[in-house]
């Protein structure tokens, strides 16, 4: 399903743009500000590791940074054949739960809170930017209302989370958790969640770090969108960038195929930016998303393998 919807909005961007030009564009980008961009998803991936440990910290679970550090990556590979962002968060938990069997909700709860506070800190960013962009720029007015309906879904998920009158409100869905089945599992994991309520200083933090992860990253697609010969300063991509890291977690396709280079062509457009540089900025950013997920994909690569070379040492004489 997801891979049909990828495949049909791309074929569309496709069909609106001059292949061949894009083609061009991607042929000539250049080297350093792709490889530039690289370096930054690949170094931050420490600090969004860092937060995911003291999410876990404040609840009493110590885990070495650089075992986060790796599963983190193994999440990014996942999530190239997975729906979005969501896809490898899944991966984590379940890999994370087989580690500490007996702490699985909180092993859950860490890593979607984590995702939580990173989106809470990327709207925080997307309100910086508009502000920035106040009256500087035309015909954008669209941000505003994407960035409150975004507010919104927040401070509601905020109050589902911690208040203690909507959890006593939650706890009147039991019977329909109880026909589902998953009332234990559902009740377990709200308890996780509603448990950070008591430790304000770790959401902060965690909402700090992301806030300087969100704003490094922003100009690895300001150096993507450099490569292919965009003159456009890093105010715009204040704008576009955190947007584009929330649209990047709806699951509409499979890691975001299609939906990101639209999401390119449609709001690039707005600063003068043609759709064929567009679509190339979008691919050139997908390469780099690509090249984060290698380490984790030759993690799994090893791990696959090393079966193989113990069981070839032991037959050998």
């Amino acid at each position: 399903m997801n891979l049909g919807v990828a495949g049909g909005v791309l074929a569309f961007l496709i069909w609106q743009i001059d292949l061949s030009r894009t083609i061009d564009l991607i042929g000539a980008a250049g080297i350093a500000p792709f490889l530039g961009a690289i370096g930054i998803f690949l170094g931050t991936t420490v600090f969004m590791a860092l937060r995911w440990r003291i999410l876990l910290v404040a609840k009493g679970i110590e885990e070495p940074l650089a075992w986060l550090v790796k599963l983190y990556f193994v999440g990014y590979a996942a999530g190239q054949l997975l729906p979005t962002s969501f896809g490898g968060d899944a991966v984590r938990i379940v890999e994370h739960a087989r580690r500490r069997p007996d702490a699985r909700s909180e092993a859950a709860a860490a890593v979607l809170l984590e995702r939580f506070l990173g989106a809470v800190g990327t709207m925080v960013l997307v309100a910086v930017g508009l502000g920035l962009a106040f009256r500087r720029y035309s015909d954008i007015s669209l941000f505003y209302w994407i960035e409150g309906s975004l507010l919104a879904c927040a401070v509601l998920g905020a109050v589902l989370m911690f208040s203690e009158r909507a959890a006593r409100l939650l706890a009147r869905l039991g019977p329909i958790g109880r026909a589902l089945r998953v009332e234990g599992i559902a009740a377990r994991l709200y308890a996780a969640l509603h448990g950070y309520r008591r430790h304000v200083p770790a959401l902060v933090t965690v909402v700090a770090i992301t806030l300087v992860v969100q704003t490094t990253r922003i100009f690895a697609i300001w150096l993507c969108g450099k490569a292919v010969g965009i003159e456009l300063g890093p105010l715009p991509y204040f704008i576009i960038g955190p947007l584009l890291f929330l649209v990047m977690l709806v699951p509409f396709t499979v890691n975001g195929l299609g939906v990101r280079e639209a999401f390119f062509i449609a709001f690039l457009a707005r600063f003068g930016v043609d759709a064929d540089a567009a679509f190339a900025a979008g691919l050139l950013f997908y390469a780099v998303t690509v090249a984060t997920a290698l380490p984790g994909a030759f993690i799994l690569m090893w791990r696959g393998a090393k079966p193989l070379f113990a069981g070839a040492r032991s037959a050998s004489p």
